[in-house]
């Protein structure tokens, strides 16, 4: 059995950059920063924060764009991929990215409202959503 499955959250290191693809379809860019905190062999505490490249397709990607800016918590589930091209130089480049394909809002921070709001999970267009009396305990 193989799995290919990322479950990051983090925080938007730059707005969400949107294109459209020439089929129409929307795509969505941005860079999310995680951090992890840990005590060193001193015991001293330390934290490092690793940087990843996001990418979101279709009705997510359009939602990406209106509801998330640079700073926005998010928890992003998807899978790895990393693709291959050859620069100006003939020099091959390399990237890897996270294909988004279900996305959790963080709380507004716009200062309107201390309260958190209870955000739905953002499914991908082609799955289909389960119904809590199909679950079988």
């Amino acid at each position: 059995m193989n799995l290919n499955k990322v479950i990051l959250v983090g925080r938007l290191t730059r707005d969400p950059e949107t294109r459209s693809l020439p089929s129409g379809q929307q795509v969505a860019n941005f860079g999310l920063a995680t951090s992890r905190v840990f005590n060193d062999k001193s015991g001293q505490k330390q934290e490092t924060t690793e940087f990843h490249n996001i990418v979101f397709f279709g009705r997510t990607a359009e939602i990406v764009s209106q509801y998330l800016k640079k700073g926005s918590l998010a928890l992003i589930e998807g899978r790895l991929q990393t693709r291959s091209w050859q620069d100006n130089d003939n020099n091959k480049k390399y990237r890897t990215e996270i294909i988004g394909e279900r996305l959790q809002l963080g709380p507004r921070s716009s200062g309107e409202t201390s309260k958190v709001e209870e955000i739905p999970i953002i499914q991908k267009e082609d799955e289909e959503e389960i119904d809590i009396k199909d679950i079988p305990f």
